[in-house]
């Protein structure tokens, strides 16, 4: 697993990651207050009223319900890549867990921090992207930043964790912006942490692509948002529960 340097308040990194796997493995935990916070459906299977298309107020209809999964399934003559969820709600600091499965050679993503303007044409253009995607057509490739469970084009695990298309994937992101960490696990797997603020994190985006993008990553609190990437794509089981 790849770690940053991070500075977390009170307890040692390995702690700490022993706690988020607990609070990932139940429904509930407290907040320093002694609040609970509990998991919430995203999608639960049965509804899409928790999302809608970007710039948009409904729901556009390549995106469908099928077998309790929330499934992409693009049209020939849609404007592909045009038409990405987001959710009706805005989060900063959370932690996510779905399920995915992808078809071969298939590309997605699963977006957070999302600045909706209509300057900014789509959810890529703002928002770190946890890249979900299948090389099965590229046995040699080893591109980390585009791995699945990478924040693309930023930070990428040591080796691809997913399974082979067509076959569920377990995901798990924590973007906790008080300590400053970001968690990425995939099947059980824990891939890296990450700055998500700060001085660190610039680093990591003046290194990348996004450098001179104007808007990319401004916001602490945006939408989480699944990317329609002209591939058919999968999801189910979504949930998240908000920190403090």
């Amino acid at each position: 697993m790849r770690k940053f340097n991070l500075k977390i308040p009170g307890i040692g990194v390995f702690i700490y990651s022993i706690v988020f796997i607990f609070a990932m493995m139940s429904t509930t935990a407290c907040d320093k207050a002694g609040e609970k916070k509990e998991w919430v459906y995203l999608f639960d299977g049965s509804n899409l009223d928790a999302w809608r298309t970007y710039m948009k107020d409904s729901i556009t209809g390549e995106w469908e319900i099928s077998e309790g999964a929330l499934v992409y399934r693009p049209h020939p003559d849609s404007a592909h890549g045009m038409n990405n969820l987001i959710t009706r709600k805005k989060y900063k600091s959370f932690e996510l867990a779905l399920e995915w499965k992808i078809e071969k050679d298939g590309n997605s993503g699963v977006f957070y921090g999302i600045h909706e303007d209509e300057k900014y044409v789509v959810p890529y253009m703002t928002a770190p992207e946890v890249q979900l995607r299948d090389y099965s057509s590229d046995p040699d490739f080893n591109d980390k930043l585009q791995m699945s469970g990478a924040i693309f084009g930023i930070v990428g695990p040591e080796e691809d964790a997913a399974r082979p298309a067509g076959e569920w994937n377990e995901l798990f992101v924590s973007v906790d912006r008080e300590n400053n960490v970001g968690r990425v696990v995939l099947n059980g797997k824990e891939l890296f942490n990450y700055p998500v603020r700060g001085e660190e994190w610039q680093k990591l985006v003046d290194a990348s692509k996004f450098k001179d993008w104007e808007g990319f990553s401004a916001t602490e609190i945006g939408h989480i948002g699944l990317q329609d990437h002209a591939h058919e794509v999968w999801f189910r089981n979504i949930r998240i529960k908000e920190l403090k």
